[in-house]
């Protein structure tokens, strides 16, 4: 018959009979003659380890009156490791393969609160992940500021998981077995850590005695609106650094977000140009006049932009945290050159892209027209419905690409603007000028050579077309064609509906509105048209004392501007964009 013996390991009583208990007894009496002379490190151990023994035999007595026997005790030194199987020497913890015990294990969720900027959630998720802990807690702050659940999965966290206090629980969190080399090394390299920092703040109190002047300290000791100021001092560096702190998480928010929208463009825009998608590919070709490819542009685009805001965001870094590891100089010097290539790629097809179109250059050509002024003459502007992607006629200032009649590829524009004036004699003609750019004078009159656009005479009916055709090569925004039609006086006209959008500021007596124009009949006039037809509504003569005049519809608006002795001005907002004009300026 056994003797039962009541024990207290790490605040867990235990039922133990006698020979468990001597086997317990000497086996905690080896790990202590095990280790080094120093109490306090000592007896630190001892308790970590009659806490993890306890966790132990915790994990083995179901019932409080079951007893712990002998058993139970060789189980738990197999677990623990016997005081012979380690030499407790300086030199086994120095040596790197000591290392590999963290990742024996696998890891336990803790807070870390030796670690910790809050609650220590970070650390303790940077340890169980493997990772740094600034990562973990940048994505704590793109949690919060981004998306709103930081600022309460946080505060759940903190609450719900424990903090790693005791040896075996640092050990676990960080994955290491908790057996007694492991337990030994954790406090030994915790012990020196914070003999280290005494040792320090000890050197930095004696030099600062040593080198004080005691006689500048005594005044300042006399003067207490001084100790004010210095605690206001302090008040004001605590406040600096707040907001350094801010800074630095709006530096690292804006680069983040910088960054992901570049990647995304790059990803996006870019493949869609490299897989010949027909929007990117159709729009690259009439504005891009660099001869890069967007993709090529989008990964310029992303070097340029995204080099620059890393920087911020590792300089957002170090502004929250002073440990964060500074960009290698090898790293910077190379994304320097990145860069600096980068840079010097885009500003020589950017100059190219500028240098196409630097230039302008103009055709006109002038058609007599051969007409009976006693007969009523039509306007229109027709399309081409075989070649035109259009819904309807209207004028537009973006060009697209189609295959013409001859399946060639050509730029389509309706950027064609329509005046009426009164003839210089008794004849009608028409003069029709093209507009384009190019990198020189010549090129650009060569490109608004090659521009097709033509009109006919039909009977009674005047066709424009209301379209012309570029060759896909002078990829300028800026070709666009002026018809100035001349009228002898007594002609009448009648305005077709497809002129609608196409009128530009066309005089005439009534002062109606080039939109109010359409489907109206006019007689010319030396003054310009007489509306024959049109209603009180759509007529807006200009009296004496007016100098200003709004008309807004479902049009748009339109403004005119009329002083004494000068020209009159006007202000037309459209669908077409806005347009600022004087009279008889049809350019």
């Amino acid at each position: 018959m056994n003797k039962t013996i009541n024990i207290n390991l790490g605040g867990v009583f235990f039922h133990i009979d006698e020979i468990a208990y001597q086997k317990l007894k000497g086996y905690l009496d080896a790990i202590r003659r095990s280790l080094s002379d120093d109490p306090k490190g000592r007896d630190e151990i001892i308790t970590d380890i009659e806490s993890r023994i306890g966790e132990l035999l915790s994990d083995k007595v179901k019932d409080v009156r079951q007893v712990v026997n002998q058993q139970d005790i060789e189980e738990v030194i197999d677990v623990m490791g016997k005081p012979e199987d380690y030499l407790v020497d300086d030199e086994i913890f120095s040596d790197d393969s000591y290392s590999t015990y963290r990742r024996k294990k696998p890891r336990k969720l803790y807070r870390d609160g030796s670690d910790r900027f809050l609650g220590g959630v970070s650390s303790g998720m940077a340890h169980y992940l493997n990772v740094d802990v600034i990562w973990i807690r940048l994505g704590w702050l793109v949690a919060a500021f981004g998306f709103g659940f930081g600022f309460i999965v946080y505060p759940l966290l903190w609450i719900l998981l424990p903090e790693a206090n005791t040896t075996a629980e640092k050990l676990e969190m960080e994955g290491a077995e908790v057996n007694i080399s492991n337990i030994e090394k954790k406090i030994r390299d915790e012990i020196t850590e914070a003999s280290h920092r005494v040792k320090s703040g000890i050197d930095e109190v004696s030099e600062k005695v040593k080198n004080a002047d005691y006689k500048k300290y005594g005044e300042r000791a006399k003067s207490g609106s001084q100790d004010l100021v210095d605690t206001l001092g302090k008040i004001f560096v605590t406040l600096f650094m707040i907001i350094g702190k801010f800074i630095g998480v709006l530096l690292i928010i804006v680069a983040v977000s910088t960054i992901l929208a570049l990647l995304i463009g790059l990803f996006t825009l870019g493949s869609l140009d490299f897989i010949h998608e027909d929007w990117v590919f159709q729009n690259s070709m009439i504005y891009n006049n660099s001869g890069l490819p967007v993709w090529v542009i989008s990964i310029l685009t992303f070097v340029l932009v995204g080099i620059p805001f890393f920087f911020l965001f590792a300089l957002g870094l170090r502004i929250l945290s002073n440990n964060t590891k500074s960009i290698g100089k090898t790293a910077k010097l190379s994304l320097l050159g990145v860069w600096i290539v980068a840079l010097l790629v885009a500003i020589f097809f950017g100059t190219r892209q500028v240098m196409n179109s630097a230039y302008d250059g103009t055709i006109t050509n002038t058609q007599e027209l051969y007409f009976d002024a006693s007969d009523t003459l039509q306007i229109k502007m027709v399309d081409n419905q075989l070649i035109s992607n259009r819904s309807e006629l209207k004028r537009h200032w973006r060009s697209e690409i189609i295959v013409d009649e001859d399946n060639q590829e050509k730029l389509y524009s309706n950027n064609i603007r329509f005046n009426i004036l009164p003839s210089d004699n008794e004849t009608m003609y028409a003069k029709v000028r093209k507009l384009s750019q190019g990198r020189s004078r010549k090129d650009a009159r060569d490109n608004a050579e090659l521009i097709s656009h033509g009109y006919e005479l039909d009977g009674d009916v005047l066709k424009f077309d209301g379209y012309f055709l570029a060759e896909l090569n002078n990829r300028s925004t800026e070709q666009k064609i002026y018809i100035d039609l001349y009228l002898p006086e007594g002609q009448t006209v009648y305005l077709d509906n497809s002129t609608r959008s196409f009128l530009y500021d066309v005089d005439n007596i009534q002062g109606v509105y080039d939109n109010d124009m359409a489907k109206h009949h006019f007689q010319m006039t030396r003054e310009g048209f007489n509306c024959l037809d049109c209603s009180k509504d759509e007529i807006n003569t200009w009296n004496d004392d007016d100098s200003f005049n709004m008309k807004i519809n479902g049009e748009g608006v339109h403004i005119e501007i009329q002083e004494e002795g000068k020209d009159k001005s006007e202000v037309k907002i459209d669908g077409s964009g806005v347009i600022v004009t004087k009279a008889k300026d049809s350019v």
